[in-house]
């Protein structure tokens, strides 16, 4: 069983890892496609990543929020990588359900507003503010599209929320949770129309803009797991079937089903202006509206 939970937690952790900046580079390509360019190669994240690693390590300040920012913020999304089913379960789901991974997701997120903060730069300060308001948004948008379906299983482990809907097949509260998941990871994957915390036309990479090297290469692989592994658990929790069974083959249309979440993401960022922040957060507070009627529906056993 620890041999099991081991090589498990190895391919959560390989699939964030290996497989983010993948889908990253499909996106990109997309977009190129979109817009009539050839593009780059879909390997191009990793070598800009492999670039990144590459350079000297300049810091502006010694402050210490400054410089472990960007391991915090990686290492906490392997957290959630271990407390999300991908396909062969949360290796570490007997530890922690549902609140702990959104902890560990939002600890993300303040490790990004904390090194913005720390920099002194006004335009990183702008966009950690940024970051905090669509924090404080979407975050209790996904918390609630969650709580449905732990009312719908009676539990908060992830294992057994995925288990209860293949179980029990689609219902009207978990359709509509999972739209609103949908609405949320756009957000979340920090990409157009709400990619406002970064703004590179704006506040020229607001938190990020006094990082480089290894120190902005984390923090792009942060933010490329983060769409990455949120993505899993969306086709997770909402659209677990169909399940064959075999590991191998389960894990393979998990992929698949992600790899079309992901190019739907890439379409709405390629397809569509950004908002400004009162903008954004006025459409979130409609999303809110739409996740509480998920809730709503659950709880009179629609």
């Amino acid at each position: 069983m620890t041999y099991h939970l081991l090589l498990v937690a190895v391919i959560n952790l390989l699939i964030a890892v290996a497989l983010a900046p993948l889908f990253e580079g499909v996106i990109r390509k997309l977009k190129a496609i979109v817009h009539s360019r050839k593009g780059p190669p879909i390997t191009q994240p990793y070598l800009d990543l492999l670039k990144l690693l590459g350079k000297e390590n300049l810091r502006v300040t010694t402050s210490l929020v400054y410089r472990l920012a960007p391991m915090l913020a990686l290492a906490s999304i392997m957290v959630v990588a271990l407390l999300t089913p991908m396909g062969l379960g949360a290796p570490l789901g007997f530890t922690g359900d549902f609140i702990v991974l959104l902890y560990f997701a939002a600890f993300s997120a303040v490790a990004i507003m904390l090194s913005g903060f720390a920099s002194g730069n006004p335009y990183a300060y702008l966009g950690a503010a940024r970051e905090m308001m669509l924090l404080l948004t979407v975050e209790p948008v996904m918390a609630v599209a969650l709580v449905v379906a732990a009312l719908k299983s009676g539990s908060l482990g992830l294992d057994n929320l995925v288990n209860w809907q293949l179980a029990h097949g689609p219902s009207v509260s978990m359709a509509v949770a999972g739209i609103a998941f949908l609405l949320a990871l756009q957000a979340q994957a920090a990409k157009l129309p709400f990619d406002v915390a970064e703004a590179d036309q704006e506040i020229m990479g607001g938190p990020f803009i006094e990082q480089s090297g290894p120190r902005l290469a984390l923090f792009k692989l942060t933010l490329w797991a983060k769409q990455l592994v949120f993505s899993f658990l969306l086709v997770q929790v909402f659209v677990p079937w169909p399940r064959l069974g075999l590991p191998a083959a389960d894990l393979a249309v998990t992929t698949v089903k992600v790899l079309v979440v992901v190019v739907l993401i890439g379409l709405v960022d390629v397809v569509n202006p950004r908002l400004r922040i009162d903008q954004s957060m006025n459409y979130y507070a409609q999303v809110v509206f739409v996740s509480l009627a998920a809730l709503a529906f659950a709880m009179v056993g629609a």
